[in-house]
């Protein structure tokens, strides 16, 4: 190992498609080796809330996407060395199939993440009804890129002993990799799915239970020493580049805001985050990137608070408002109140779920319930996805947060669909969309005023023009309301 290069122990849990079990394996080995007394960093790849969550839970800290359209390889790199630092082992859960991307070359897969971070590969496969054909697609993936460090194979939802030994034998003898466990078929199942993914765990007060029954699985039918050994013989990486974290990234917000009404802190403008189990996507970065640009954050939430604290700007991430489309109409006072703000001037930024919460309306199963009122749109909700994947952005028209001419880029996966417009049209819509769905016509971004609203969320990294606008506008209200 070179003198300027640093241990990091990883590991990236890969499969060969969706669907292979690799969430429910990540959450299960990372919860067995926090309570074996390790210190876990979570990450995920590509651009996703759901898993993420359930990852920072099992883990006891915060899970970090790491994404190769989203971000440059230099800022995948600073994320992964700047959140391992100080943790005993980094978990890396991939997504979709090792080397699926959006292109040819699959520059944006979890292969190429793992050639980036030098991070050995432990493939999750599915084997339901296979036995020796595994050994040839487990061969045929260390075959396919020999950079990519395929270091052992974890069989899911094998049938009995006899299933079992029929894989094992196969893939040890013809593949030369080890077997590192075999996790049964489950009878119970910890983790029902919501749309593509797992259900978000900030619903449910079972989401502890659960992480406890997977780590008992994964402390039974893996072996978890032999994978840490895997993890700890990842070559050294150079940690220089790590360590040039902005001052105040560490810094968090205290809860609902506490710290922010102090005399001290009264000249920093005051952003509320919507954060409960309506609206609970967000990133990491992007919460910290508002601090580290010198807002002061307060977390807040329609479902439980009646009115809004005293806030020079506000955040709104996505979730599945419609799940609480009741109580989210139910508090018209908060609705009102956020209003008339827009009305004022105040700065909004909303992403999806924020998006729907600022419409006229949303109309679930021929229901309608009354949301903000700030949007002049009402919102009708499917079965399948109107819009899922990466988006690329172009700014056309003047708006708060971004330059005429910049590109953004981000991402969209939303059921709701804009059925009625009500209201004047002209420049309302100040982003064309060059990949994705968008609002309607190949648009979106909705401006009025202060406010921006769209169905695109942007990672803070990979967007930095984004946290220092919002807390310019803030401190513009500030100024403006003093």
């Amino acid at each position: 190992m070179q003198s300027d290069a640093t241990a990091f122990p990883r590991i990236i849990i890969a499969a060969l498609r969706g669907g292979s079990g690799k969430t429910i394996l990540s959450i299960g080995l990372i919860a067995a080796l926090n309570k074996a007394g390790q210190s876990i960093a979570p990450f995920k790849k590509g651009p996703d809330y759901i898993d993420a969550g359930w990852l920072a839970l099992a883990a006891g800290r915060p899970c970090y996407n790491l994404d190769s359209f989203l971000l440059s390889q230099t800022d995948n790199l600073k994320s992964f060395l700047n959140h391992s630092t100080g943790c005993g082992l980094s978990v890396i859960e991939g997504n979709r199939g090792l080397y699926d991307g959006i292109d040819l070359s699959g520059s944006t897969s979890t292969a190429e993440l793992a050639k980036l971070l030098k991070a050995p590969v432990v493939l999750c496969v599915d084997c339901t009804k296979i036995t020796r054909t595994m050994a040839a697609v487990v061969a045929g993936c260390c075959r396919f890129d020999p950079e990519v460090m395929i270091q052992g194979v974890i069989l899911n939802r094998v049938a009995n002993a006899r299933h079992e030994q029929k894989l094992r034998d196969s893939i040890e003898h013809y593949c030369r990799l080890p077997v590192l466990g075999a996790i049964p078929k489950l009878g119970q199942q910890h983790f029902p799915e919501r749309h593509l993914g797992l259900v978000p765990s900030a619903e449910h007060d079972w989401a502890t239970g659960a992480i406890d029954a997977v780590r008992k699985i994964a402390e039974q039918h893996l072996d978890l020493s032999a994978i840490e050994a895997i993890a700890c013989r990842a070559p050294g990486l150079n940690a220089e580049c790590g360590r040039r974290k902005a001052e105040g990234g560490k810094k968090k917000a205290a809860p609902g805001g506490l710290e922010s009404v102090t005399s001290v802190q009264r000249s920093k403008p005051h952003i509320g985050i919507i954060k409960d189990s309506a609206f609970q996507f967000y990133y990491p970065e992007n919460i910290e990137a508002l601090q580290i640009h010198g807002a002061e954050v307060v977390f807040i939430s329609p479902l439980k608070d009646a009115v809004l604290p005293k806030l020079d700007g506000l955040y709104i991430g996505g979730g599945f408002p419609e799940t609480y489309a009741r109580q989210l109409a139910a508090n018209r006072g908060f609705c009102r109140q956020l209003k008339d703000l827009a009305q004022d001037g105040f700065p909004i930024y909303a992403e999806c779920g924020g998006l729907m919460y600022l419409g006229e309306k949303m109309v679930l199963e021929g229901k309608s319930y009354p949301m903000v009122g700030i949007l002049p749109l009402v919102f009708d909700f499917f079965k399948r996805p109107q819009g899922h994947g990466y988006v690329v952005a172009k700014v056309e028209l003047e708006n708060p947060y971004y330059p005429v001419g910049s590109e953004i880029k981000g991402h969209e996966f939303h059921y709701s669909r804009v059925s009625e417009w009500t209201g004047p049209e002209e420049d309302a819509l100040v982003f064309r969309m060059q990949r994705g769905a968008g609002i309607r016509d190949d648009r979106d971004g909705m401006v009025y005023k202060n406010v921006l609203a769209t169905y695109i969320h942007v990672h803070a990294l990979g967007t930095p023009g984004w946290a220092p606008a919002m807390v310019r506008n803030a401190m513009r209200f500030k100024r403006m309301a003093s």
